[in-house]
């Protein structure tokens, strides 16, 4: 039999209803009980609009992330975050945020770590573990989702995160090994299992995304003992991997008890050959055939040319799917009427993903039906190949200090921001109304001239060694960049979430691309000239901008690296020559677009590094290039982040433990370090004495002198009265350890 299913759906709603409800809520305007009834018709409407499909996912909406509701599904919600007589969703919310409205009279607490979900741009809360976790198992909101979709004549099919890779997603506090908790979770989930097969569920998806990643013997072994005890149940399960390939982990899954695998055809169909040919016809087999994680429409008549033949010769039951969930795609095409038609026409999201699968069932059903057309593809140019010379400063890091100090003439521990300032609903007005064509260039220049001149006055005030700007032109650090290079189109409906309710539009990259016009310098200058301290230039980088668009599929990845990355160095070289001396390319994304398995790294960072370089390296040496990375691991690939020669580099480490920070200190780096000393993604305020402490901790495993100190991230989500306080407590601190360093004869270089 053949079947049509769906990994996951877009939570966030058509028109960010998710969004709005959440914040509303965490203002305070919104009750719980409003909050859960505007949840539940949202999922009602998701539900709808996947009524084609034979089997219908359940459990993979979420108020903020799936794998925090994994940790309120087995009770393991940071002990922190929970009080007596407090209500459930408050806990819920004070591990994701730290505070919650529901829970006012507690004090703020420290949220869950948060970072990159597997080479995603999605952001989840990191579970935590140590010698007395204990679960618990909290399933009412699940089996109340299972009832009502039966109650509404669907054919559920429960989502839940596999023990494994819930194991695998979170880290110990106390250096035990997460799988000594591999025994107790099994407890839970076989008692999750019975309770879900009472209600007569038949099939329940099992997420196992470290399927596709190396896997050492210990937790080949863990895969076995952990199915073999979910192998005494009556329900069925899918084992369903994601984001790679099976590799050398074939062998494993061919030796689980399992009733169903789901495999990512979007790497092509070996996985599904190897699977058709080696595991025994009672196994079902779900092939995720529509991807996932891109916009492009699919390629039908190449899909069948293997897809047909493969199902002709199975006496197996066959699913298909998208490759993995949908929430890594925007949610509806036909809201989408403001891209041009010739980039439009050649795009699915995620309704008509859905869409393409009842399609490719029907050409199955039925292989003489009228196919669909073959994707398009945009006429290219070859881009030419640089010199390796265009990747070299005059100068190594270490020589090239010295220069830049004695231009800018910074002090020990010098302040700056990342580079965003608070997005206030005047300035989200201004540009709104600029796009509309309500006001002219002239308003909208002054209008932002008036908030640059503010951020500055904010920022002296505060007593900043190093200003920006404060970004107000941009709705997003990749999106406004998209909208000035030839080669990319943003879609103002095509939002797709990244955290919580924050959500971001990924453009989609779609011909080649150019820079026709500075797009930077405008702002920065007008900013230099408010101050005596240097400003600091604001660019995102090439591999961000790349992995955080939907890439054009004809051509390879490090070939549209290149061509952006020249399109930023014309924009580095403008800024430079407009008097801009300290110019920070940002790349948050660097790490998530390594492929899943570590033998295909090196050439991925190889390409990566080298666009980098291509962008950067065209500065004078008294020129000073910083970069900023966020929420990912770096101890593996510090090498990598040395390669790219870059002169400052800031990461996101205040939710970091003394020893994760002794481990960021003990990176391969040259570069002076800016390590975040306050998390600016939690609303409360840091007081003077928790950034003097935080700066403690910095100064135990650094030298002072290649320190800087700055919030986390951009501050773009916060508000003023947030913002302020914050950065003068950061400069309170900051001056009060210079005092300090400067008692111990410590060689301060400028007055500070």
């Amino acid at each position: 039999m053949l079947y049509i299913h769906n990994l996951g759906f877009p939570r966030i709603g058509a028109q960010r209803e998710l969004k709005f409800a959440l914040e509303d809520y965490w203002q305070g305007d919104l009750s719980a009980e409003a909050l859960q009834s505007r949840a539940l018709e949202l999922r009602d409407t998701h539900w709808q609009q996947q009524r084609d499909l034979d089997w219908l996912p359940v459990g993979d909406f979420s108020l903020y992330d799936h794998v925090l509701d994994a940790s309120a599904l087995f009770g393991n919600l940071p002990i922190r975050a929970c009080a007596p007589g407090v209500n459930p969703l408050s806990h819920y919310f004070r591990s994701a945020r730290g505070r919650d409205p529901l829970a006012n009279h507690l004090p703020d607490c420290k949220p869950a770590k948060m970072t990159k979900w597997f080479n995603t741009n999605y952001h989840y809360l990191v579970p935590e573990f140590d010698a007395n976790t204990q679960f618990e198992l909290h399933s009412q909101s699940l089996i109340q989702q299972v009832q009502r979709a039966r109650q509404q004549g669907y054919l559920a099919k429960p989502v839940l995160l596999g023990p494994l890779t819930y194991l695998a997603s979170g880290r110990s506090t106390d250096n035990t090994s997460v799988l000594a908790h591999l025994d107790s979770l099994l407890v839970q989930y076989s008692t999750l299992l019975q309770q879900l097969h009472r209600l007569g569920v038949e099939w329940v998806q099992l997420d196992e995304p470290i399927l596709c990643t190396e896997l050492d013997g210990e937790w080949q072994m863990a895969f076995r003992y952990a199915y073999q005890h979910l192998n005494n149940l009556p329900i069925k399960r899918l084992l369903t991997t994601y984001f790679g390939t099976l590799g050398d982990n074939r062998s494993l899954i061919a030796s689980l008890p399992i009733q169903g695998l789901h495999i990512d055809c979007s790497h092509g169909p070996d996985d599904a050959h190897w699977a058709a040919d080696c595991l025994p016809d009672t196994v079902t087999l779900s092939l995720g055939v529509v991807d996932g994680r891109n916009v492009w429409r699919c390629d039908v008549n190449a899909l069948l040319q293997w897809l047909q033949p493969l199902y002709q010769q199975q006496n197996r039951d066959i699913w298909l799917a998208p490759s993995c969930s949908l929430l890594h795609v925007p949610h509806d095409l036909t809201l989408a009427q403001d891209l041009p038609d010739e980039v439009r026409q050649q795009l699915a999201f995620a309704v008509q993903k859905l869409d393409e699968l009842v399609h490719i069932k029907q050409c199955l059903l039925a292989p003489d039906a009228t196919q669909a057309a073959t994707t398009s593809t945009t006429a290219t140019h070859p881009t030419p190949r640089w010199d390796d010379a265009l990747l070299q400063r005059s100068k190594p890091v270490n020589q090239r200090r010295a220069l830049q100090q004695a231009r800018l003439n910074l002090p020990v521990l010098p302040t700056t921001t990342i580079g965003s300032f608070p997005q206030t609903p005047e300035i989200r007005a201004l540009r709104h109304q600029f796009r509309q064509g309500a006001i002219d260039d002239h308003a909208y220049e002054r209008g932002m001239q008036d908030y640059i001149t503010e951020c500055i006055r904010q920022q002296e005030q505060c007593g900043l060694d190093v200003l920006v700007h404060g970004e107000p032109e941009r709705t997003d650090m990749v999106e406004y960049f998209a909208e000035h290079l030839d080669g990319f189109a943003v879609c103002r409906s095509a939002w797709v979430q990244s955290y919580g309710s924050r959500c971001v539009r990924p453009p989609i990259l779609h011909s080649d691309v150019q820079l026709p016009a500075p797009i930077t310098v405008k702002w920065a200058h007008f900013a230099q000239q408010l101050t005596d301290k240097p400003i600091k230039g604001m660019l995102t980088g090439p591999i961000t901008l790349l992995n955080w668009s939907f890439v054009r599929q004809d051509r390879p990845r490090w070939q549209v690296a290149e061509q952006i990355a020249l399109a930023l160095r014309a924009e580095i070289g403008a800024l430079e020559q407009a008097g801009i001396h300290i110019i920070q390319v940002d790349e948050p994304a660097l790490r998530e677009g390594m492929p899943l398995r570590q033998s295909a790294h090196s050439d991925y960072l190889a390409w990566a590094v080298a666009s980098f370089r291509l962008a950067t390296s065209g500065v004078a040496d008294s020129t000073q290039i910083h970069t900023h990375m966020c929420y990912a691991r770096f101890e593996d690939i510090g090498d990598a982040i040395d390669a790219m020669d870059v002169d400052v580099i800031s990461l996101e480490t205040a939710r970091l433990d003394a020893q994760q920070l002794k481990q960021i200190a003990n990176l391969p780096v040259r570069a002076q370090m800016g390590c975040g000393v306050y998390d600016i993604h939690a609303p409360s305020v840091p007081s003077v004495a928790d950034i003097e402490r935080r700066i403690s901790l910095l100064l135990v495993h650094l030298d002072a002198q290649r320190i800087w100190v700055n919030p986390d991230c951009g501050l773009k989500t916060r508000q003023w009265p947030q913002v302020r306080p914050a950065l003068a407590n950061m400069v309170t601190a900051t001056h009060a350890w210079r005092r300090q360093l400067q008692e111990r004869e410590f060689p301060i270089t400028a007055e500070g």
